[in-house]
């Protein structure tokens, strides 16, 4: 029975909302009707087309001959993406929760820098968050079991937080005993003038990096130097064993625990990764097809 009124209840209420926000949504937000894709596919165009402006401001002989010319194609570019996150805004329920969303907050960046511009200098290097916005071909391209997958990697990386930090403690323990036995061992004549000195060589050499800028001199540096550079394979592999493991579960939990999914927001709290099927919202429980 309360399932029943509660759906009577969403039922009127997408009565009451405005048949033109219904529509916009409906462009904006899906990817399954041709106006959805033909606006998501211009969206990414633009967005290629504004990231290649910022590159070409950055050189400067392009900066030099053709800025007026980058510079109206940058606020173009600006204009049109503030009117698109206007639109977004007035095309959802609840304008602050896509807002406060990830893909509300990089909409909101990638317009910002320009604005910044006018009173700071430089700001509009920034814009070059703009690339994330790209993460919407997914929806556009029907990728939509890449967002499971990409769900399946952060609920990992979630899981894996605790060993890995006691793994990274451990590891900077050895950095700090190395970097100290060689500030002794080497000392300021070879290159290893203080303790944090010492350390940084310890980083660059059991990350297999390797500069070169410091390196120890006596046969017992180097010995330490040498277990270093083994050690150095720990630590790129254990990290990779923990979250392959993580991966591993979280991949079977997903696949015991959800239906094959699609794109499709909801329009009320901006949900996506729904099951093929549904008609309902999984976290609010609205209507799907406004």
């Amino acid at each position: 029975m309360k399932q029943e009124e509660q759906r009577a209840t969403i039922l009127g209420s997408d009565a009451a909302w405005p048949p033109w926000r219904r529509r916009l949504h409906e462009v904006i937000f899906e990817a399954d009707t041709k106006a959805g894709l033909i606006f998501d596919a211009g969206l990414l165009l633009a967005i290629v087309a504004s990231m290649l402006v910022v590159m070409l401001a950055s050189i400067e002989r392009f900066n030099t001959e053709y800025r007026s010319a980058l510079d109206t194609a940058e606020w173009f570019f600006t204009g049109l993406f503030t009117v698109e996150y206007v639109l977004r805004l007035a095309s959802v329920r609840r304008p602050w929760r896509y807002a406060t969303s990830f893909f509300g907050v990089i909409d909101l960046l990638s317009i910002l820098p320009t604005w910044l511009g006018l009173f700071l200098h430089g700001a509009q290097s920034l814009m070059v968050v703009r690339t994330l916005r790209l993460l919407r071909a997914f929806r556009v391209f029907k990728m939509a079991n890449y967002l499971v997958e990409g769900h399946v990697l952060m609920v990992a990386l979630a899981k894996s937080r605790t060993k890995i930090l006691v793994f990274l403690t451990a590891v900077l323990c050895a950095v700090v005993i190395a970097g100290a036995l060689m500030y002794v061992i080497e000392g300021p004549e070879n290159g290893f003038t203080s303790i944090p000195v010492s350390m940084y060589w310890a980083i660059v050499t059991i990350t297999t990096v390797g500069y070169g800028d410091i390196s120890p001199h006596t046969p017992l540096g180097q010995a330490i130097a040498a277990l270093m550079m083994v050690l150095g394979y720990g630590v790129i592999a254990v990290p990779t064993g923990i979250v392959s493991a993580e991966l591993a579960e979280a991949g079977r939990a997903e696949s015991a625990a959800h239906a094959p999914v699609n794109s499709q927001h909801c329009p009320d709290c901006g949900l996506d990764r729904h099951d093929s099927d549904a008609r309902f919202c999984r976290r609010c429980g609205h209507s799907l097809h406004t």
